[in-house]
């Protein structure tokens, strides 16, 4: 949640164009309602499954905390709220990719996906990687190259971060009894770490697509080399290492620095842009 806050905040301020600060606080909050909404409804959804697995029975629904008609309805207010405040306060065009972005997390993903392909996290991770770019809408009133570079960043670095801690806290045992087809469940930890190589391999191009969007400059270009490097590393170890306390060490350090890692990347834009650092070219 604090990513998803974080990263928005990243995509107003990086867009081309102003808007006044008591907009993008809206826009804000919006968004972060938003997010909360999708949390409340995946658990409504969920609650068979949450039921099932250690990390989850002591959610709300499944504990009985709170019914599921009591998650539904919070759930649906929260979305409906959020959306028509994006679009009264900022524009339409956020509000709608806000209301897809919900539409996304909690149909496509939770009640399809999530429970029917080992690629769900893959695909399902563009629900993650949306806020930046309605923070980026909220100021421009339309999707562009500088936008989309934000949201490939997330997409792309969902898999290896979300694998590696599947690996780390071994929580196969937890999908496997849900008959969740994650894919540490259905390929196996071996063909995990592959995935997470490959994967990592993937992303690191894509952080310099900022650059060439002409939304940063040269920082940003030389810091995220450096971050990218030690991502990596991380990467490599966590391929080659397959047993014991090391592997599971290993797999650990690279779930905290890939959160690190995603943490740093956004905050260097911010970071540029209040030092007033001239991108590379126009902004597309």
């Amino acid at each position: 949640m604090s990513l998803v806050i974080f990263t928005a905040m990243v995509g107003l301020v990086a867009a081309p164009g102003t808007i006044h600060p008591w907009l993008a606080a809206m826009a804000l909050l919006a968004i972060a309602v938003g997010a909360g909404a999708s949390g409340a409804l995946n658990m409504w959804y969920d609650a068979d499954i949450d039921a099932l697995m250690a990390r989850t029975k002591k959610r709300p629904v499944p504990a009985g905390a709170i019914l599921p008609g009591e998650a539904l309805g919070f759930g649906m207010t929260l979305a409906i709220g959020a959306v028509l405040m994006l679009g009264l306060f900022v524009n339409i065009p956020a509000a709608a990719l806000l209301a897809f972005t919900i539409f996304f997390y909690v149909v496509i993903y939770t009640m399809w996906l999530k429970r029917a392909t080992p690629q769900n996290i893959v695909i399902g991770g563009a629900a993650g990687a949306f806020p930046p770019m309605i923070g980026w809408v909220s100021v421009t009133g339309t999707v562009d190259l500088g936008a989309i570079a934000l949201f490939l960043i997330i997409f792309m670095w969902t898999p290896p971060h979300f694998w590696a801690l599947a690996l780390w806290r071994n929580i196969n045992a937890d999908y496997s009894r849900a008959g969740v087809p994650m894919l540490p469940v259905v390929a196996g930890p071996d063909e995990t770490r592959r995935q997470i190589l490959i994967y990592t391999l993937i992303v690191l191009p894509i952080t310099f697509l900022p650059a060439l969007t002409g939304t940063v400059g040269p920082l940003y270009a030389i810091a995220v080399a450096l971050l990218d490097a030690v991502f990596l590393y991380h990467a490599v170890r966590v391929f080659r290492l397959r047993d014991g306390k090391l592997a599971e060490t290993a797999c650990k350090r690279m779930f905290a620095f890939s959160t690190l890692w995603l943490f740093l990347v956004f905050a260097l834009i911010l970071i540029e842009r209040a030092a007033g650092i001239a991108p590379f070219a126009p902004a597309l």
